[in-house]
Formats: C-alpha cells, structure tokens, sequence
C-alpha cells in the first residue's frame, strides 16, 4: 500500500477556490470591499513571491473570531454545490481512480478548510483530509485559532509526515500531485513528486530537478474569467 496525496486548488480543481469564495463573500455582503481587496493582494503577492501565505492564513481564521460555525459550514455547503463542484479537472479524476485501482490511500492535503475539504472529500470517496480546521467553542462560535498547525507550506510537510508515520508508510513510497511553489516542503520528500499545472516558480524547480509536468485539462464547463460574478 502506498499514499497518494493531492492538493486542491488548481490541481484537482481547475481554479483557486479561495479566490472565488471572496467574490461570493463580497457579493453576498459577507465581507466589505476593503476586506475583499486585502484578501485578493494577499493572494497576488504570495503568487509574486513577496509574502507568506501562511501569515495569511492565521489572519483569516483570526478574523472568524466570534462568528458562528454552523453558518460558515452551510455558506461553504452552498458555495461547493454552486460554484466549485463542477470545476474538478478530467485527468484528476482519472489519476484518482488509477491509484484507486491500484489500491493506494487517496488523501486530500490543502490548504483550505475543513468545510470545503469535507465536501470535497465526500465527492471524490477519498481516505483521508488534511487541512487547516478551525477551533469552535461551547457556544459554536469560531475562537479564531487553528486546530493543530497551520496545513500550508512546510505545515503541509508536518501534516503528510504524521499521517504517513500513522499509516506505517514511507514518505518515500508516497506521491504528492500539486501546482504550488508553496509545495515544494512536501514535493522534497516523496518518491513520486508530479507537477500539475505549475506556477512559474515551481515550473521551473520542476525543469531543474526533472519532476514530471502533467496537464490535467479544464472541465466541460471551462474557467470562471477573473472577473465574472458568481452565483447568487
């Protein structure tokens, strides 16, 4: 037995789905215009090298302070059905089903929520979800702290070496199928690392240290353009 790990955004699904969200979010008057924008430049300067993303990350699970669970979870619920779920990429599903077959762990490793990642997980019949959760308290509310560390950059590492170590296989035996520079932590140490529909950065890591680039295709319903308006 082996571990096939996959990544989300833009790797099994044809877009970033953080970015979408935050349309939605803005035009469902969920967040303001400012907090929209902040959220977009946060994203455009981590994609340009100039920032971490994981600062990110605690920023946005700290501005869920106070606000209830349940809600988020069935904005999330909605959200997938209306926008994300027709965007996974063809050959992301079919290399699921070839390490279906081949009787390896399929195991979602991403940097976005438990909400989302859930959803996805139940869509795809996959093994195992590692993500970034949120901490609820008594009340339901959102404490505004992460469970467990942060699942992004070498947190994503520390989450595939635990599961790995659970799981009684090497990291080495594994393989991870991502598009993110931000990845590369976790593309080290595997034995099959493969690059998915690259950002520059990691193309070119992937040219230099000979890592397979693969094409996955877009989905029958294409793209969203960056500045359509999602759906009510």
């Amino acid at each position: 037995m082996s571990v096939a790990f996959f990544d989300l955004d833009k790797t099994l699904l044809a877009v970033n789905s953080g970015t979408l969200w935050i349309r939605r979010e803005l035009a469902l008057g969920h967040i303001t215009r400012l907090q929209a924008l902040r959220a977009s430049l946060w994203i455009a300067r981590y994609h340009l090298g100039f920032v971490s993303m994981e600062d990110a990350v605690l920023a946005a699970i700290g501005h869920l302070a106070g606000t209830p669970a349940q809600a988020l979870q069935e904005r999330t619920a909605t959200f997938y059905e209306e926008q994300v779920r027709p965007l996974y990429r063809p050959g992301a599903l079919r290399a699921l089903e070839e390490h279906r077959g081949a009787g390896d762990r399929l195991v979602l490793l991403t940097s976005s929520s438990g909400y989302l990642s859930e959803l996805v997980s139940r869509e795809l019949r996959l093994d195992a979800i590692l993500c970034n959760r949120f901490e609820v308290d008594e009340r339901g509310l959102h404490t505004g702290r992460p469970l467990g560390a942060v699942c992004f950059g070498a947190g994503k590492r520390t989450h595939a070496e635990a599961y790995a170590r659970e799981a009684g296989v090497l990291l080495s035996a594994c393989s991870f199928y991502t598009d993110s520079y931000s990845d590369l932590p976790v593309l080290e140490v595997v034995g099959r690392p493969v690059v998915v529909h690259p950002d520059y950065r990691l193309r070119r890591e992937a040219v230099r240290r000979g890592w397979p680039v693969v094409d996955w295709g877009v989905p029958s319903a294409g793209i969203p353009a960056a500045g359509s308006s999602p759906s009510p």
